[in-house]
């Protein structure tokens, strides 16, 4: 999720501490491997809970299950998703989760070894900072059942700092953290295209129903410029280009179109600095299928 300042009357607007702000506070669900948008779902401005979080993934999981039964899902958040209900509507419907775990005594107890080991690493000269990984069973008190918890702890210049994950998948804590849990990292790149390329954070409607229309929209304009970047040449530099890069290098241009009886042409200035890849992607999309 993330902040949607509101500067209004606007519905479902609250003031959130965190932010020190009243706004929105949208849930992004976007598919990691190609960064497609799953759902984008307009919400108060406050930590959701736990039936609001199963409330989700029961509706979005359970519209991807049933276009594909068969596909592996796992449902990766930060630590206020890892909520009681929905590790367990996870668990009993087996699909993975891994989520951040805010800290606490009793876990920072439990990874005390790995904390000094670390300290002593980087008191030997084996790195400017040394990360340590463990695992282990804890059960909050909100849990009626012990999870398998990971901790990453890093002896640093700043001191000692100790990190945890909650997850039901198996594998190695290293590589779960960083190469599972770590890649969430992609998501805010996700969001920030949303939020500030395309502007989606622009829900001044006082009624929610139409702000949650407005996410509808922007949501459409990431699918259509998600389909554009993807039409360019694997080497090109339009593959991996920011979406306000496109929108300003190549769709936000001047330039005379005339329409004639069997095409239209369109002439642009010769100083126009990107001339080769405009065309090769108004060809491309020239070619696509109605």
């Amino acid at each position: 999720d993330t902040e949607d300042r509101v500067h209004g009357g606007q519905q479902l607007a609250l003031f959130n501490a965190y932010y020190d702000s009243r706004c929105f506070q949208p849930i992004h669900i976007y598919e990691a491997a190609s960064g497609k948008p799953v759902a984008v779902i307009l919400r108060p401005g406050k930590t959701p809970d736990g039936a609001e979080v199963g409330l989700v993934l029961r509706h979005v999981i359970g519209r991807i299950r049933a276009r594909w039964p068969a596909v592996d899902i796992v449902v990766r958040g930060d630590s206020h998703y890892a909520r009681t209900q929905a590790m367990a509507w996870c668990e009993r419907k087996r699909i993975g989760y891994i989520f951040g775990l805010a800290g606490n005594a009793v876990l920072l107890r439990r990874v005390g070894g790995l904390a000094e080991d670390a300290a002593l690493g980087r008191i030997d000269g084996e790195a400017d900072k040394v990360r340590r990984y463990g695992d282990f069973r804890y059960a909050a008190t909100s849990w009626n059942v012990e999870r398998r918890v990971i901790a990453r702890v890093e002896a640093g210049p700043q001191g000692a700092d100790s990190r945890f994950i909650v997850t039901n998948l198996a594998g190695l804590p290293k590589s779960l953290y960083e190469k599972v849990y770590c890649a969430r990292g992609q998501a805010e790149n996700l969001i920030k295209a949303h939020k500030l390329h395309l502007a989606s954070d622009r829900t001044s409607c006082t009624k929610a129903t139409a702000n949650q229309f407005r996410l509808l929209i922007h949501t459409t304009a990431f699918w259509l410029m998600l389909s554009l970047r993807g039409l360019a040449p694997r080497t090109s530099f339009w593959r991996d280009a920011q979406f306000d890069t496109i929108r300003l290098c190549l769709i936000k241009v001047a330039g005379r179109v005339t329409e004639m009886v069997t095409r239209i042409k369109i002439a642009l200035p010769t100083a126009y600095p990107y001339q080769i890849g405009f065309a090769t992607l108004t060809g491309r999309l020239a070619k696509l299928a109605p």
